[in-house]
């Protein structure tokens, strides 16, 4: 199975406690599915991997989990920034990264505002990659608030954005005179 066949889980961020937990940054929406101890997670870099995930736990808004042969915390540490991949599973309303690239990119009144680029996970949430059609890239914050559509056979996503995050939009300030 090569790298297209998989899906982004989870970035292992710090390292939590002395016993081997490790922070998670999610890039699922369905941790409870995808986060199950036992399950064997290839990674990237792929020579840390194969990860087995043997316990997982909610507390204070985090997710920390803890992989078998990683049980303190200085053997944890050398896994910070190792990227869980998972297979992709089919399901009808998914959608991938690299399936939104090229996708137009439409205001919610149907005005086109550009071409979605690409995906960028950063620490924060993700973001896409606009390429505006003055050649402007700006970054979208990938939240339902303002990217509500994603319509991928459709070929575009709609994009309300707050005034000023477009290139094309007046500053706010020069909105108010």
């Amino acid at each position: 199975m090569d790298e297209l066949d998989k899906v982004r889980v989870a970035t292992l961020a710090a390292a939590h406690g002395l016993k081997g937990d490790v922070k998670l940054r999610l890039h699922t929406d369905d941790p409870a599915t995808r986060l199950v101890p036992g399950t064997r997670f290839d990674t990237d870099p792929a020579d840390v991997g194969p990860l087995e995930l043997t316990a997982v736990v909610e507390h204070s808004g985090s997710t920390y989990a803890r992989f078998a042969g990683y049980a303190d915390r200085t053997a944890v540490e050398a896994l910070r920034g190792v990227v869980l991949l998972a297979d992709r599973e089919n399901e009808d309303d998914a959608w991938y990264p690299e399936q939104l690239a090229g996708l137009e990119a439409r205001r919610p009144d149907g005005t086109v505002i550009g071409t979605v680029a690409g995906v960028q996970h950063l620490p924060a949430h993700d973001v896409l990659l606009l390429t505006e059609p003055d050649g402007a890239r700006t970054l979208v914050p990938f939240v339902t608030a303002i990217v509500p559509v994603v319509d991928v056979e459709g070929g575009f996503v709609v994009i309300d954005p707050p005034l000023g995050l477009l290139a094309a939009d007046p500053s706010p300030d020069s909105a108010e005179e």
